[in-house]
């Protein structure tokens, strides 16, 4: 689904996101801005994670840091999935994950939920998305935007805090589905009305994460995460950036995401590229090196990150992580992924 306004001159992430078989994989990495850069903790030493969040000077700040390091492709805002939740009058604090001090499991809570106006959920994500645009004026990276998925926000929201199996939302799902999907309508709606203003404020694309939603089998995704996601995708066609969306443990559920109106996929390490294409003939893959790999030796980095380049050939390829960036990792290590994925050209190697 290639975007008619894009051109050679365009950022190279927006190309292949658009569906361009690009020379070289453009790049980024899933939480690139954070706690293994030393900038970010000299930041966090002073500052609570809200107050990063909600300052959109710092927010901005932290968004560039890992682009004055390494030349990178794309830039993701500095935030958080939970961010446009107290809007709906649910407090979040991050201890040091989010958590909800009263889960969401009753009737009358779902009913007390409000709906924010787009100006009302959260105004500092704007302003620091116009900051950052501010910043790249004029380089060749464009500026992700992002929102956790309806039945992600919904796990944390009826769960409570994080858990290994996520077995009180889960049970929620059987238990109650009335209210699991008046509780999902309400966040599918907030997660549109989120998306639309940061794309007005100048994001150039939006990431949808759905971290859990590989927990489920796929007649419970069919039922409570496929329908909101289509909506939530397909409220922001026409608007002129493209859609990535991201399921992370999900390989089961891949037959039911190729339905989902997007433009690009995101696929964890579990899987190879060479693997996953065939379930996504018409999407660019996005992915998919194993965050582990970047703790290794220099050469261990090297040879994995070419077997993901050979993988994703064959189709267009945004080179990232299978999920974030671990807090432990070596700048230098990620210096170094950088210069060897800039250095692979697409055009003259056979796939793996």
């Amino acid at each position: 689904m290639k975007n008619p306004t894009t051109t050679t001159s365009s950022p190279l992430f927006l190309r292949a996101a658009w569906g361009e078989d690009t020379p070289r994989a453009p790049l980024w990495l899933m939480r690139q801005a954070g706690r293994y850069l030393p900038e970010y903790r000299a930041i966090k030493a002073r500052a609570s994670f809200w107050e990063m969040v909600r300052t959109p000077e710092l927010a901005a700040e932290i968004t560039l840091q890992p682009l004055r390091r390494f030349p990178l492709d794309a830039a993701i805002l500095f935030s958080d999935i939970m961010t446009p939740l107290p809007a709906m009058g649910v407090p979040i604090e991050f201890n040091p994950g989010p958590v909800v001090a009263e889960p969401l499991r009753t009737q009358a809570q779902l009913e007390a939920l409000r709906l924010p106006e787009p100006q009302e959920i959260a105004p500092y994500v704007a302003e620091a998305i116009r900051l950052v645009r501010r910043e790249l004026a004029g380089k060749p990276v464009a500026l992700i935007g992002f929102a956790g998925a309806p039945l992600t926000l919904a796990t944390y929201l009826v769960q409570g805090s994080g858990a290994k199996d996520y077995e009180e939302f889960r049970a929620f799902l059987r238990l109650a589905p009335h209210l699991a999907h008046q509780l999902l309508q309400k966040l599918t709606e907030l997660t549109i009305r989120y998306l639309r203003m940061q794309i007005e404020a100048g994001a150039e694309a939006v990431q949808l994460f759905d971290s859990w939603a590989g927990l489920h089998d796929p007649d419970t995704y069919r039922t409570f995460g496929l329908p909101y996601n289509q909506k939530v995708l397909s409220a922001l066609a026409g608007l002129g950036v493209p859609r990535i969306y991201l399921a992370v443990g999900a390989s089961h559920l891949y037959p039911l995401l190729a339905l989902l109106p997007c433009e690009a996929v995101s696929v964890d390490w579990r899987l190879s590229l060479a693997q996953v294409r065939p379930f996504f003939p018409a999407h660019t893959l996005q992915g998919n090196l194993d965050p582990a790999v970047l703790l290794a030796p220099l050469e261990v980095i090297t040879q994995e990150a070419h077997k993901v380049l050979r993988a994703g050939l064959g189709g267009p390829h945004i080179f990232n992580l299978g999920h974030g960036v671990i807090r432990t990792t070596p700048p230098e290590h990620v210096a170094h992924l950088v210069e060897v994925v800039h250095q692979f050209n697409r055009h003259s190697e056979e796939p793996a």
